[in-house]
């Protein structure tokens, strides 16, 4: 959390709490600072929709303590009516002389709450901690301004870049520690998707497990031609007894109407869109569906020929890998297929690295240059 003060920063770690929890709301956190003792009064984050937003949370436990004082939060307070009522009524009648937000919040309904307070007499500061709250909202963000959801590839792989052994092997490269925080990740995210081959390979499940109060993801598999087999596990005839997340299954417009029912008696959805090229449906039709299902964040499990696809078009935003300390070699895979990069040049370059040890793996977190430039031009202050 660089280049934020740390009221700001604490403002920013509450606001992590609640991660997967407050769809379709933003993370927010605030904390207010008495202007008497200069010192943290009040903190508060968003737990979930309808529910008090973070501001209102902090003006409560700090009481009296909070006029005069100042509010630091993640996203610029709202100032509509929506299931709760503006954040801006609240700060104007706790008495607060000076608010500072990390972000201007580009929903319209809610945006413009700076320009209020200010027009209150209310001393305004933007961009304490922008860069982080825009990490931090990614998914939200990305919805808002670009209607479709923020995607986040991931891979496992061994220390010389392989995925699997020469004999297709891949379950498990990675230690328990790593498996566990996939898991963290999974119950985070709005979609998990994968590519046939994917499901083929290995049937999986694509739950969250092992996460306390953790909550499943939409499953999302991209099949063109309809090949999804009736008792793959990512398909559940019963919900009472099974994860309760719905499947999607993309393909082309080939398929036939057996395969539609096959899959909606398992509990599945299918979703026909146009294909590329032969086998290759169009990912851009596929994110615009799950955005105007209003999900805001997708998680990209599916294999090499998947990450390529996004890669290739232009729809990759992060990277998240797991390195495990093997050594494969031969000719297995790596985590992107495709027809690969002719020059360094063309190259999509990765930036903001952060690396973390889980046990005895490593962790590489990495946004995609052209997606995180672009995201903070259109919400970045200016």
């Amino acid at each position: 959390m660089t280049g934020a003060s740390a009221p700001m920063r604490e403002a920013l770690r509450l606001a992590q709490r609640a991660v997967g929890r407050t769809h379709p709301n933003p993370l927010v956190g605030a904390v207010i600072v008495s202007a008497e003792a200069d010192r943290i009064v009040g903190r508060g984050y968003h737990h979930r929709a309808g529910q008090p937003h973070a501001e209102v949370l902090a003006i409560q436990q700090a009481g009296l303590a909070a006029r005069g004082g100042t509010l630091y939060v993640t996203l610029e307070p709202c100032r509509h009516t929506g299931r709760t009522p503006p954040c801006t009524d609240a700060i104007l009648a706790a008495g607060l002389s000076r608010v500072v937000y990390a972000l201007p919040d580009p929903h319209a309904p809610a945006a413009g709450g700076g320009q209020v307070l200010q027009a209150a007499g209310v001393a305004v500061e933007v961009g304490d901690g922008a860069e982080a709250a825009l990490a931090q909202n990614a998914g939200y963000l990305s919805w808002t301004v670009r209607r479709r959801p923020w995607v986040l590839l991931k891979s496992a792989v061994s220390a010389d870049g392989k995925v699997a052994t020469v004999a297709a092997q891949s379950q498990y490269l990675t230690s328990a520690a790593a498996l566990a925080d996939v898991h963290r990740l999974r119950n985070a995210v709005d979609a998990i998707l994968v590519g046939i081959g994917t499901v083929l390979a290995d049937d999986p499940a694509l739950t969250c497990r092992g996460v306390r109060g953790g909550r499943d993801p939409v499953r999302v598999v991209l099949d063109s031609t309809g090949r999804l087999p009736r008792a793959a596990r990512v398909l559940d005839p019963d919900r009472s007894r099974a994860s309760g997340a719905p499947t999607l299954v993309y393909t082309g417009h080939g398929t036939t109407p057996q395969f539609e029912r096959q899959v909606f008696s398992r509990g599945g959805e299918v979703v026909q869109v146009d294909e590329r090229e032969p086998g290759r449906l169009d990912l851009d039709a596929v994110l615009a569906d799950l955005g105007e299902r209003g999900l805001y964040t997708v998680l990209v499990e599916g294999g090499p020929t998947v990450h390529a696809a996004f890669i290739t078009a232009g729809l990759a935003d992060a990277w998240r890998t797991y390195w495990a300390p093997l050594v494969l070699g031969g000719p297995a895979p790596g985590p992107v297929g495709g027809r690969g990069i002719e020059t360094l040049e063309a190259a999509p370059h990765l930036t903001v690295p952060q690396v973390t040890r889980l046990g005895v793996d490593v962790r590489y977190d990495a946004y995609f240059e052209t997606s995180w430039k672009e995201l903070a031009i259109r919400c970045l202050p200016d």
